[in-house]
């Protein structure tokens, strides 16, 4: 079963160590460490297993209040349905570019027949800033990017990345960890905006405010699971809750599709989330440094990208949809 992508072509114009507070840098590699390491007893997490990381791509807190009666171009803004009033929240253009892709979500078909035993299957491109010993890091080549993730979390899966990190195995979940991301888990999270908001900001972890970690675990879901229609939708509209919030009329992501992107500004890094332009589907990331800074980027240069080419269920690790669509 495989959720249909954007075509992606090379014409196609729609594809270790880090000082204080920069543990960004190497986003993609400290979430395969946290795969690897065991959970804490009784502690939180926002990715699989109960693992939490040190810390991914960062972002900011601005002040752009939009009223629950706003009235944004082509778009009506989804009024709060547990009946408070709005709060503070992203700029007008992100709401109405959440929404959207709030809508292009629930249009999508939810797989059937997925099974507890199967494996989800997310193929991506990738390239993110590289730290080395003997110098600053630099921003490796885009490449290939494989994970297989147990649907019911209670399985090994399986990572294969073309470039140092090579293939490892990903340890199945620790039970009732309420920041599980595996698919069973994702099914029975609140597709209530508020309620999805509340839910990001109990989970979500990694040293900077409850906003910023909030709009982190927003991109990682929608980079590399397999959200429910539903779950989809209200994840987006929660992000439109989150302050600083804005949007990015073209941003690229790893495959050298363009886009539109909401976005978010910390600690000098812009990172985007990236929407096709017309179809509102999401694309990828891209962070961007919007000063020099101190671990060697300067200002306007690109520190991380992906790009989500293939979202698929398949039934065992190592297997990729055309194989199971012969078999």
């Amino acid at each position: 079963m495989t959720t249909p992508a954007d075509p992606i072509t090379p014409s196609d114009p729609y594809e270790r160590d880090l000082p204080p507070g920069r543990h960004h840098l190497r986003r993609e590699h400290l979430l395969d460490e946290v795969r690897r390491a065991p959970a804490r007893a009784g502690g939180r997490s926002w990715w699989p297993g109960g693992r939490r990381p040190t810390r991914r791509w960062t972002r900011p807190l601005l002040t752009a209040a939009v009223a629950a009666t706003a009235a944004v171009v082509t778009l009506t803004v989804v009024l709060p349905q547990d009946g408070a009033s709005a709060p503070p929240g992203a700029s007008e253009e992100a709401v109405a570019l959440l929404e959207d892709a709030a809508l292009a979500a629930e249009g999508k078909r939810e797989p059937d027949g997925v099974r507890d035993e199967q494996f989800v299957y997310v193929r991506s491109r990738v390239g993110y800033l590289q730290g080395r010993p003997d110098g600053p890091p630099r921003l490796e080549p885009v490449h290939q990017r494989e994970a297989w993730l147990s649907v019911d979390g209670s399985r090994w899966g399986l990572l294969r990345e073309r470039n140092d990190t090579g293939t490892m195995r990903l340890e199945p979940d620790t039970p009732g960890v309420e920041g599980n991301t595996n698919y069973r888990h994702l099914q029975t999270l609140p597709t209530d905006p508020a309620r999805m908001l509340r839910w990001l900001h109990r989970v979500a972890e990694g040293g900077e405010s409850d906003e910023q970690n909030a709009f982190v675990l927003v991109g990682d879901l929608a980079r590399e699971s397999l959200l429910p229609p539903d779950t989809a939708a209200a994840l987006f509209r929660a992000a439109a809750r989150i302050s600083g919030v804005t949007v990015v009329s073209d941003a690229v992501d790893a495959a050298g599709r363009r886009g539109v992107a909401v976005a978010r500004e910390n600690d000098g890094e812009r990172v985007e989330l990236i929407f096709h332009p017309k179809t509102k589907t999401f694309l990828g990331e891209r962070s961007v440094a919007t000063e020099d800074l101190s671990h060697g980027p300067r200002e306007g240069a690109v520190t991380g990208r992906s790009a989500v080419l293939e979202r698929a269920v398949v039934d065992r690790p190592g297997q990729r949809p055309d194989a199971a669509k012969k078999e």
